[in-house]
């Protein structure tokens, strides 16, 4: 057998260099996993968005729905009228979103139509001064259902000229309207803001940070997809957002097709400041669980 300069056998070196080959190949393998592996949410700042709950979305009596979202970390209650602020007050959570009124029908009645904006004023001019009282921030309007003759550029325009007269004041009070953003497709045919350019095109035409949008991000996955580069492109007129699992509008878990912990840390790193309501229809024997659920889902 023969032996290399310093006595060591050939299979003895060929068998180490093996060993080291494969030693190597490992560790860059192991390497290449850890560099590639996704990291884990827990990374994340925990509390960095506010939650509240839309009222609708729960039959418990007022009273004893604020007092058990409390518990689950939601700090406000969603789209409550005026005769209910006061209870939601005094459970220590924040109304994050209020109405003007209890008119129905309230969705297709909007500014695109100007023959809509007397009522529309009045009713946000009368409720604005009871916002303020109250400490509510955000009064929810809409843009409405489409109109024979009206084309989109006009409704754009329409939508500008109406909320432009509600602006001072409402900057005046310190309160924001904001004009929800719903789909076409599936829940409410017809209505016309049923995308985000449209939605930000008002917003610019309006230019007053008194004036948001209320993206829907249910209803947005359903008219255009690519949640997060929407959210991220036009944040700066976005004032509140809406919670709903794809498609249904139920849990916004693992049973959809969104990925919302990924879309509330997308949120977060904006610094947005405003809430993310959830707004869906729970499956589950104890609704509760779900609202629990989606409270953790969305705390990045």
């Amino acid at each position: 057998m023969s032996t290399d300069s310093r006595g060591i056998s050939r299979r003895t070196a060929l068998g180490r260099i093996a060993a080291a080959a494969a030693f190597g190949a490992t560790s860059l393998i192991a390497s290449a996993e850890t560099a590639s592996a996704p990291k884990a949410p827990s990374r994340l700042p925990a509390g960095r968005l506010k939650q509240s709950l839309s009222r609708w979305t729960s039959k418990e009596p007022l009273p004893e729905l604020c007092k058990r979202i409390k518990t689950m970390g939601f700090t406000g209650l969603d789209l409550v009228h005026t005769d209910e602020w006061d209870v939601v007050n005094d459970s220590g959570l924040v109304v994050s979103m209020g109405y003007p009124t209890r008119r129905e029908p309230f969705i297709q009645t909007g500014f695109n139509d100007p023959a809509n904006h007397a009522l529309l004023l009045k009713e946000l001019e009368a409720t604005i001064p009871l916002a303020k009282r109250a400490g509510v921030k955000n009064m929810i309007t809409m843009f409405g259902n489409r109109k024979p003759g009206i084309d989109t550029q006009q409704a754009i325009d329409n939508c500008v000229a109406g909320l432009s007269k509600i602006a001072p004041y409402a900057a005046e009070n310190g309160v924001t309207i904001c004009v929800e953003l719903l789909n076409s497709k599936v829940d409410h045919h017809g209505y016309q803001g049923d995308s985000t350019a449209f939605g930000a095109a008002v917003m610019k035409g309006v230019g007053s940070p008194n004036v948001k949008l209320l993206y829907d991000i249910y209803h947005m996955q359903i008219m255009e997809g690519d949640v997060i580069r929407t959210i991220r492109d036009n944040i700066q007129w976005i004032g509140h957002f809406h919670t709903g699992g794809v498609p249904g509008r139920h849990e916004i878990n693992g049973t959809q097709e969104l990925n919302y912990h990924a879309i509330a840390a997308a949120i977060a790193d904006l610094r947005f400041d405003g809430f993310i309501a959830h707004e869906f229809m729970p499956t589950r024997a104890d609704p509760f669980e779900s609202f629990a659920e989606a409270v953790g889902i969305c705390t990045v």
